[in-house]
């Protein structure tokens, strides 16, 4: 969770737009019930009628309603009035004031009422007192039991009938009482509306900002894992499979985005609603907040046992997702030799057991939340028929009005809903909580190969490398890969490495540009250590070929550019030329313009390696590095190459790791390696005279025709 509010810590001021949207849509969304209520409680129960005092009143009611007043009350009423014509009119404009006149003259107006219905009901037998409260015990003990009724029971109904005494006195003083009604509801009908309008434009920006932000965080997110993963060296790219972190990159992201524009809706949006409802709740004076506690606890206990149960599924599910993509990986680029070896039925078994095994996971999480919103529902709604059950006594017991049992169920659905949503993301913070930690395990992790603190001044550089007694071992291994490894390459000269597979070549030539970092010992370059020089300069000097060649999607020629941007079209033919690729290039329809698919599947793996070669070529190195290189190339080819390749690096130091006899024979020197020592050093007619170890590489490779006229030739060379 904290991880997860960390990345949008940089959307500060965009969040903060959001926490504003979001108060006003609930200002909306809590005001919209409450003129639902006056509509059915003023609007249409009370034909329109807002206040207790009529408009217009004529004199022979004006007279009788201050028969139960006060005198203080008489004061009050008399003020609020002027005579007009035959009767009275109401010169009091102020809301503020009309509301505190109800609850002042409340008692009085509604005794009155009751009098003038029954007199209606009745007829001529009954009639109001002629005398006023300050004279007559009896209107005092009437009075007196009214003030208990209304304060036993509350001022819900009794407005009413205030409200029904008015409208009747504007009605018998002429007063168009339907026009009041009808101008009554078209001005709540438009403030709700205009409510409604204000909440969809809030609603619409917090959820553009919403995704904006949840955007912004997976692009941040997907650039510093990839500048991270660019940064690994070989140890950290070992720990993380290419696979996982495919995922990582992508599924993992995106549930973190998906969360984060969520969550800016739903955990911000809660609160503001929860406790705006818990308020409004208590300003209906329905006195059933218990029912709300209730709906409360219910849901939250039931989604804590949903969670319970389905956390550790979620928490394997990422896991397995890993598991699924690796297999497809693996069996997506090795599918030739999956059908060269007829291993079709078998492979698509091993994929149907990692996809069988979290399809499993994810149907029994989707089993279990699938009960998720009927038994949500059928909380909701039984909470309902349980408030309108109370209600219903709650009305006739006339403590409650129609309308405000409408707003409290609207309310306790509100606050339901925000529980609903906090529970929600409760359900989907797990998984995301999860990927959250699996980016951040990349984040965090420091590559074991760090740039130097003060690199040294950069100058040009001549080529010479030595290894010192350099030792190497795998992080988390037992043995050393490499042992007391010492030699020197310089300029100009061919330095070429052999032995056995799994000896150690392509390990040490590792080494040489920093993919991982010695164990003992040091390697210089020129006489600086390579680890006290920055990387970018350090592999800014070598041209380095792996062992397998890597195309990536584009043209011939933006390939051969990989490590010189600005080569010219004359670099890049002669160093197509040098590599032998030149005439591959030349038959197809677009020369170097031609089109390269990604990972160069659209070229041969001989095609593929001289390429590899030719953009090292282009980058003018001061040192080469071949990692078996020439290993997908046929023998004319190989020599051809090596001719061409010897007349153009004259200036540069050439380390070539190979495993064929043929492509070292006339190197400088060469190294002999045996589990990671080095057990031979010299030319090729020296190892075959005194190192048993490449006598039996050289007699397994050439005959003793080949062998006796190789060193024949070599001395010839070398004089």
């Amino acid at each position: 969770m904290k991880r997860i509010f960390k990345n949008m810590v940089p959307y500060w001021r965009m969040i903060l737009a959001i926490v504003l949207l979001l108060t006003v849509q609930a200002y909306c969304d809590l005001s919209l019930p409450q003129y639902t209520s006056d509509i059915i409680d003023v609007g249409i129960q009370n034909g329109g009628v807002e206040h207790i005092l009529p408009e217009r009143i004529t004199a022979a009611e004006y007279k009788r309603a201050s028969v139960f007043m006060t005198d203080e009350e008489l004061e009050t009423w008399e003020s609020c009035y002027e005579k007009r014509g035959d009767g009275y009119r109401l010169i009091v404009e102020s809301e503020k004031e009309l509301d505190r006149l109800d609850e002042e003259l409340l008692t009085p107006i509604v005794l009155t009422y009751q009098m003038k219905h029954l007199e209606d009901a009745q007829g001529e037998g009954i009639s109001a007192p002629s005398e006023r409260l300050d004279g007559a015990k009896t209107v005092q003990a009437v009075r007196e039991k009214m003030q208990k009724t209304i304060s036993s029971t509350g001022n819900a109904t009794f407005f009413a009938m205030g409200a029904a005494y008015a409208r009747a006195c504007d009605e018998e003083a002429g007063v168009d009482t339907d026009r009041i009604q009808t101008a009554y509801l078209w001005k709540t009908g438009g403030k709700m509306f205009a409510l409604a309008l204000l909440m969809l434009a809030a609603a619409v920006l917090t959820g553009y900002f919403a995704s904006k932000v949840g955007a912004g965080v997976g692009r941040d997110l997907r650039g510093r894992i990839f500048g991270k993963v660019v940064s690994f060296s070989g140890a950290e790219m070992d720990r993380f499979s290419t696979a996982s972190l495919i995922t990582r990159s992508t599924n993992d992201i995106q549930q973190i985005q998906m969360v984060t524009a969520v969550m800016l809706r739903m955990i911000l949006y809660a609160p503001i609603i929860g406790i705006g409802g818990i308020v409004k709740v208590f300003e209906t004076g329905a006195k059933m907040e218990w029912i709300i506690a209730l709906a409360v606890v219910l849901i939250t206990g039931f989604v804590l046992l949903l969670v319970g149960i389905t956390m550790p599924k979620f928490k394997a599910m990422q896991k397995l997702v890993d598991a699924l993509n690796l297999v497809s990986r693996e069996i997506l680029t090795g599918l030739s030799v999956i059908r060269a070896f007829g291993r079709e039925e078998t492979e698509e078994k091993r994929f149907d057991r990692a996809n069988t095994d979290l399809t499993r996971t994810q149907l029994f999480t989707n089993r279990v939340m699938t009960f998720m919103m009927p038994g949500m529902m059928m909380i909701m709604y039984g909470i309902i028929v349980l408030i309108v059950w109370v209600s219903a006594h709650h009305i006739d017991d006339g403590s409650l009005q129609v309308g405000a049992m409408t707003a409290f169920i609207t309310y306790a659905m509100q606050i339901v809903m925000a529980f609903l949503m906090l529970t929600m993301m409760s359900i989907m913070l797990p998984r995301a909580g999860v990927a959250a930690d699996r980016i951040d395990e990349v984040l965090t992790t420091k590559s074991s190969v760090e740039e130097s603190g003060e690199p040294k001044r950069s100058k040009p550089h001549r080529g010479v490398l030595e290894f010192s007694h350099v030792d190497f071992r795998y992080p988390g291994a037992n043995e050393n890969a490499l042992t007391d490894i010492n030699f020197t390459a310089k300029p100009g000269k061919v330095t070429a490495i052999i032995g056995s597979t799994g000896c150690g070549k392509s390990t040490l030539v590792n080494l040489i540009p920093r993919f991982y970092d010695v164990t003992a010992g040091r390697i210089t370059l020129d006489g600086e250590d390579v680890r006290d020089m920055s990387l970018n300069e350090l592999r800014e000097t070598i041209g380095f070929v792996p062992q397998k060649g890597v195309l990536f999607s584009g043209t011939i020629a933006s390939n051969l550019r990989f490590g010189n941007q600005n080569a010219t079209d004359e670099e890049i033919r002669e160093a197509a030329a040098i590599a032998q690729a030149d005439a591959f290039i030349e038959e197809k329809r677009d020369g170097y313009e031609s089109a390269i698919a990604q990972g160069g599947s659209n070229v041969s793996g001989g095609q593929k390696q001289r390429l590899a070669i030719a953009r090292a070529i282009v980058k003018k190195p001061g040192l080469f590095v071949f990692d078996d290189s020439f290993s997908a190339l046929d023998m004319k080819t190989d020599a051809a190459l090596r001719r061409a390749l010897e007349e153009k690096v004259r200036d540069s130091a050439v380390i070539i790791v190979a495993q064929r006899i043929s492509t070292i024979l006339h190197a400088d020197e060469i190294l002999v390696l045996d589990e990671g020592r080095i057990v031979g050093k010299g030319t090729h007619a020296q190892l075959l005279a005194g190192c048993e170890v490449y006598g039996q590489i050289a007699r397994s490779q050439l005959s003793e025709k080949e062998l006796s006229g190789s060193v024949r030739k070599e001395e010839v060379i070398h004089g």
